[in-house]
């Protein structure tokens, strides 16, 4: 059976408005979760609660309604199965920086993103208590608003803000990325713990962050903003320099001068 061709901008219209639909419900429960609807999932540290939930349903069934030939891949509920390149993929996070969430801190954000033959067309990431929604579309840019963004221009590590995120189960895991935190430390102009790994991406594709890395991440995490940096201007890869960012559970994204610094000064094991 032959496909109808993916009609890219009407997606991404579709995602924005998703995302701010999800952001309104987070908004609506930010500071009045019960504790018994905060619960754990891998370890202490890892929260999801009746917000998660909520967000996740209202973005799934306006998907469902619009594209039900799509899969989706969502971080609580919903995960249809994998069958290749044959179906648009969209991936969702309908609470990225949920710690941030449950503890009234304002850096938590929607993210949904949008992939086509394995390939990522469309990213939304929308950060409620900001106001701001980052979006773009495959070859047309990334947009805060109308305001076209760009990449950091930073020439050397020595001008750079970077931000980074530590795994939640890190007593458990080979890797913590401590040391890397230390070996970057004293070569950066800061260094920078936001909590939500799409907020890191969102932030270095406008600029306001010259780079991210981060170790033992999900697809769901990185789908929308790895797009963003790239429409941006950035370069995205895993730790080992290669594409396998999406899945492999490794990032680094940054602006195009300092990131096969970045690169050298981060390891994966």
């Amino acid at each position: 059976m032959k496909r109808e061709p993916l009609d890219e901008a009407g997606a991404l219209e579709v995602a924005c408005a998703a995302a701010q639909a999800g952001g309104e419900i987070l908004l609506e429960h930010l500071g009045k979760l019960d504790p018994e609807s905060i619960r754990t999932k891998s370890s202490s540290r890892d929260l999801v609660t009746i917000a998660d939930l909520a967000s996740e349903r209202e973005i799934v069934g306006r998907l469902r309604a619009t594209f039900p030939e799509h899969s989706i891949e969502a971080e609580e509920e919903t995960k249809d199965q994998d069958d290749g390149d044959a179906r648009p993929r969209w991936f969702i996070d309908p609470l990225d920086g949920t710690v941030n969430y449950v503890h009234g801190l304002p850096l938590f954000g929607v993210s949904i993103a949008l992939y086509s033959r394995g390939e990522p067309v469309v990213a939304v990431v929308h950060v409620p208590r900001l106001a701001e929604t980052f979006q773009a579309r495959r070859g047309h840019g990334c947009f805060l608003g109308a305001a076209r963004l760009s990449v950091s221009s930073a020439a050397a590590l020595s001008e750079s803000v970077l931000a980074t995120g530590f795994p939640y189960r890190r007593n458990e895991l080979p890797n913590d990325n401590l040391a890397n935190f230390a070996g970057v430390f004293h070569s950066v102009r800061g260094l920078r713990r936001m909590g939500s790994a799409a907020i890191d991406l969102a932030f270095t594709a406008a600029g306001r962050l010259d780079g991210f890395w981060e170790l033992h991440l999900s697809p769901h995490d990185v789908a929308a903003g790895a797009l963003l940096v790239r429409e941006a201007g950035g370069i995205v890869t895993d730790m080992d320099g290669g594409g396998d960012w999406l899945r492999g559970g490794h990032i680094v994204a940054s602006g195009p001068h300092i990131h096969a610094r970045l690169l050298e000064r981060v390891s994966r094991r």
